[in-house]
């Protein structure tokens, strides 16, 4: 089987009737937790109320494009990015017994949601320039964002080009949305047919981002392509049990 042969057989649904292994949910192992453990500095950004200027939606799937020139001068402010986040990626509430499943604005397979979202901030009201994460675990049901700040970025011009395979159209933009995988959050109760769902959920959470943006007045453009372990370094994430797979700028169009 060629490599193309294989991608393709792994995007297609198994035969249920051939049998499955017992995934760790079967065998009664506990959920893994819905978030990361803060250890950076938490900052609540401010309420969203009032920034939508465009809530038609068959304006937004109208006007949607990948924007990929960006007014470097222009500042996104911290509702912007709360509303974004929030709309993307945002607890509304818990379900099942445990508490393992989460209900969030996108959907997702069993409710896994094995991501986690980063921020790198270059222009925006009132936050420094660094690296954030989004912790939608500290206000669930409530419209509260909360990021938690992991620290600077030494030439953030020159870092995030490089982060994104060397796409330097990418480094006007005032903030770039990373979106990391954890499998194991999918594989826990999917098992081996879990990387499949890992990739259509992430497709949830792009369209959202992308609409959320049109609704603020602001332009995205997503990334499929970046240097792996170098933009996995910078995330100070391991390449294993959580590693990038998507990237989203974000900003004013020219």
């Amino acid at each position: 089987m060629t490599k193309i042969e294989e991608n393709r057989y792994n995007m297609k649904c198994p035969d249920f009737s051939k049998g499955m292994k017992r995934t760790d949910q079967q065998n009664g192992i506990d959920h893994p937790p819905h978030g990361k453990e803060v250890t950076g500095k938490l900052i609540t950004l401010p309420l969203f109320d009032n920034v939508v200027i465009n809530d038609s939606y068959t304006d937004l799937l109208d006007t949607r494009r990948s924007i990929r020139t960006y007014d470097a001068l222009k500042a996104m402010t911290q509702e912007q990015l709360a509303y974004m986040l929030y709309t993307a990626f945002g607890i509304q509430e818990f379900r099942g017994m445990n508490n393992e499943a989460t209900l969030r604005p996108a959907p997702s397979g069993g409710a896994r949601h094995a991501f986690e979202l980063y921020v790198t901030v270059q222009n925006v009201e009132g936050l420094e320039r660094g690296l954030y994460r989004y912790v939608p675990t500290e206000n669930i049901g409530k419209k509260v964002v909360c990021v938690e700040f992991l620290g600077n970025i030494d030439d953030y011009k020159e870092t995030t080009v490089q982060m994104l395979a060397k796409q330097g159209w990418a480094k006007d933009a005032p903030a770039i949305i990373f979106i990391t995988s954890l499998p194991y959050k999918a594989e826990w109760r999917y098992g081996e047919m879990a990387h499949r769902v890992i990739l259509i959920d992430l497709g949830h959470i792009g369209q959202n981002v992308m609409l959320s943006a049109v609704a603020l007045g602001l332009g995205t453009c997503c990334i499929a392509a970046f240097d792996q372990e170098y933009a996995d370094s910078i995330l100070r994430v391991d390449g294993n049990d959580e590693f990038l797979v998507y990237a989203i700028t974000v900003g004013y169009g020219k």
